[in-house]
């Protein structure tokens, strides 16, 4: 089976990637080939999810697929954006950005939780072309978190049938999410890809 590497150090990432693309082929992660991570320095998700991308292909001489992904809400103006990962501050834990961003909605208006995770995803071939791919997952920032499944801002993202994201199933979240969706539009190219290289 040909080996793809899945450009991200994140294991909940990696675990949702595998489970998404595992069929498809091998699947590797930058940790495993001992790489490190390119600075993050686009403003937009799409510019950072090809920066990865590119860099981690180069580097590996494998077929990458790398994400840039995040939360945006519309009482912060679509804050945290690009710097999801790091809202609290370089190298904050998941809990330290969930609790500044429910610090800072504290007085927010119920209309003005509205949010979505947006995902971009880029997948690059050996001859350096790369296609992204985005999908964007609605929802709203609930006032306490809930569910112990996912990661990142899972537990506080509440979908319109009041569960929050941490509170799905692997295999529900895998259908719906932003990822999924950006993913489903990607899995066509990189079959195509890996059957060609």
């Amino acid at each position: 089976m040909t080996r793809i590497l899945i450009a991200t150090h994140n294991p909940g990432k990696l675990q949702e990637f595998r489970e998404l693309v595992g069929n498809v082929a091998d699947v590797v992660s930058l940790s495993e080939l001992g790489l490190p991570s390119p600075i993050e320095d686009g403003e937009t998700f799409e510019a950072n999810a090809e920066i990865k991308a590119r860099n981690a292909a180069r580097r590996s001489g494998l077929v990458t697929v790398a994400d840039d992904s995040g939360l945006e809400v519309d009482a912060l103006m679509g804050a945290p954006g690009v710097y999801s990962a790091r809202y609290a501050g370089e190298h904050a834990s998941d809990f330290k950005n969930r609790s500044l961003l429910l610090e800072r909605l504290v007085h927010a208006d119920p209309v003005d939780r509205q949010a979505r995770f947006v995902c971009a995803i880029t997948v690059c071939s050996l001859n350096d072309r790369c296609e992204t791919f985005r999908g964007s997952w609605e929802g709203h920032i609930a006032t306490h978190a809930r569910g112990s499944n996912g990661f990142g801002y899972d537990p506080i993202f509440e979908l319109p049938d009041g569960r929050t994201a941490a509170e799905l199933p692997w295999s529900e979240k895998n259908l719906i999410s932003h990822r999924a969706i950006a993913l489903q539009q990607a899995l066509l190219h990189l079959r195509n890809l890996v059957t060609a290289e």
